[in-house]
């Protein structure tokens, strides 16, 4: 049985500023006011799965549990094909605490040099996941194809996004419009289905 999400106060499950930026451009114009855990002081949810759907789980569970109203997360990384899909829900702390995104996009520039990567093709991949305080929950998956380019590039975007070339275009998310890549963006892939689906 599918259930709608009421325009309202909607808790995003997250703490990290791009997100809840991105977040509230999707939802705030629908109706939603979107308030942070970071805003609420709510501590971070360890991450212990092992698939974006699952750690998306269990942030989305912790802030609905911890505020008894609705709660968004989106559990999101770069998958880079010659490397097997890593660093996946490795994303954010790929290269260590603290969280450094400049490293971890150099790291990943190393490893495909260190195998002499030909292919430079990944992708962006979000799981979007609601949680009510009375324990129902969905997820949807949105994901974006692109190559991998170097040195970074663009001042614009958050994390892996001066790297990523998404396809069809010649220049990275970070040198994008913050409004042309909300419209094409992994995250806003998985909202459209989870507008379809909830709104």
């Amino acid at each position: 049985m599918s259930r709608k999400l009421i325009p309202g106060r909607l808790v995003a499950a997250t703490h990290n500023k791009g997100k809840v930026v991105e977040l509230k451009d999707l939802f705030e114009p629908i109706g939603f006011q979107v308030i942070s855990a970071g805003e609420l002081n709510l501590e971070e949810a360890e991450e212990t799965e092992l698939t974006f759907e699952g750690n998306a789980l269990i942030k989305a569970r912790a802030a609905a549990q911890a505020t008894g109203a609705p709660a968004l997360s989106d559990d999101s990384g770069l998958e880079v094909t010659a490397l097997g899909g890593m660093p996946g829900v490795h994303t954010a702390i790929w290269a260590g605490e603290p969280r450094d995104f400049y490293r971890a996009m150099e790291k990943v520039e190393r490893e495909l040099q260190a195998i002499d990567a030909k292919d430079r093709s990944a992708r962006f991949v979000s799981c979007l996941a609601v949680a009510w305080p009375d324990g129902h929950e969905v997820t949807f998956r949105g994901e974006v194809e692109g190559t991998l380019t170097w040195p970074p590039r663009g001042e614009m975007g958050f994390g892996y996004d001066p790297v990523f070339v998404p396809t069809g275009f010649d220049v990275t998310f970070a040198e994008l419009e913050p409004a042309q890549k909300h419209a094409m963006s992994h995250r806003a892939a998985a909202f459209e289905k989870l507008k379809a689906a909830l709104l």
